[in-house]
């Protein structure tokens, strides 16, 4: 699997492929014609044209020369977005995102169970399938873009808009909120990770298993702190504590990448460290902080979220 990726210059689908032409052209189009203008503006302070001649010069390189080249460039680029994705859910794996102050949900339909599988700020799709985002806001504007998949969709509250991806290789490929949302919103970003196809369905079925059992007795210690610290008030832990939508899903917490939507590395220590002071790490997130805890039972908590896969 390649390294991260983050460039609309970068494409790894069809839709950013299609996108990152647009900008080589434009970029060189402009290029030229500013070329060209300056070219033109040095001729002119070096001689002095009779007015015939600049009356040409005016409907020639005012006029004429932007109506063809913007009408080329018009019907170009009206000719390529028509070979843009459709933005639809039909024949595609249809997943849904939903941002919130600031992170993102995001929910599968397990086709073994029928059940909804939860996870957050991470979108895991197959290579060489199309993939349909059912987009929405829990709360302000927000907008999805994963710039090397596709271009980016605004997500308004109240209203459900779509859009669609499609991995071309293996890889992870960070993606960020586009639109202003609040004091975190630079940290509020996410990675979809595009897996071979039978990885894919490995890891859904992973995902729609409940959490693992606390089998020692520093888990069942870091188990008992999350009910007596009361996180399943805003955090489900699937087959331990179920029926909080109010923060991320926690049941394979340990299998993401990162926590905080990107803030952090995801290991024991900064589990530990978020618990216990999340605004530290990103101030006016909604989490409160937990400072009360002892060293030891902190350590016994962020050892069982780790342990969770």
């Amino acid at each position: 699997m390649t390294g991260t990726l983050h460039s609309a210059l970068e494409p790894a689908g069809w839709d950013a492929a299609i996108i990152s032409q647009f900008a080589w052209v434009m970029f060189g189009a402009g290029a030229v014609i500013f070329a060209a203008v300056m070219a033109l503006l040095y001729l002119s302070l070096r001689r002095q044209e009779r007015p015939a001649r600049a009356l040409l010069w005016i409907g020639g390189g005012g006029i004429a020369f932007p109506v063809v080249v913007l009408t080329a460039l018009l019907g170009w680029s009206t000719w390529r977005s028509a070979q843009l994705a459709p933005q639809t859910s039909r024949d595609a794996l249809t997943i849904s995102v939903t941002a919130k102050m600031w992170w993102w949900e995001v929910r599968y339909h397990d086709p073994a169970s029928g059940r909804e599988i939860a996870t957050a700020n991470e979108i895991h799709i197959p290579v060489g399938r199309s993939v349909y985002l059912g987009l929405n806001s829990a709360d302000v504007i927000h907008s999805l873009w994963v710039p090397s998949l596709a271009g980016k969709r605004d997500m308004v509250p109240g209203r459900v808009t779509g859009l669609t991806l499609r991995a071309d290789k293996p890889g992870i490929y960070r993606g960020q909120c586009a639109e202003y949302c609040g004091a975190q919103h630079a940290k509020m970003a996410l990675h979809v990770v595009a897996l071979a196809p039978q990885e894919f369905e490995a890891w859904l079925a992973r995902q729609a298993q409940p959490a693992r059992p606390a089998d020692n007795a520093i888990l069942a210690r870091g188990r008992a702190a999350f009910l007596e610290q009361r996180c399943q008030a805003c955090h489900t832990i699937r087959g331990v504590a179920e029926g909080s939508r109010l923060g991320p899903d926690l049941t394979h917490v340990g299998s993401r990448m990162h926590i905080g939507a990107g803030t952090l590395r995801n290991h024991r220590d900064t589990l530990g460290g978020w618990i216990a002071d999340p605004q530290a790490a990103k101030p006016g997130v909604f989490m409160p902080g937990s400072q009360d805890l002892d060293r030891d039972t902190l350590r016994a908590l962020a050892t069982y979220l780790e342990h969770l896969k």
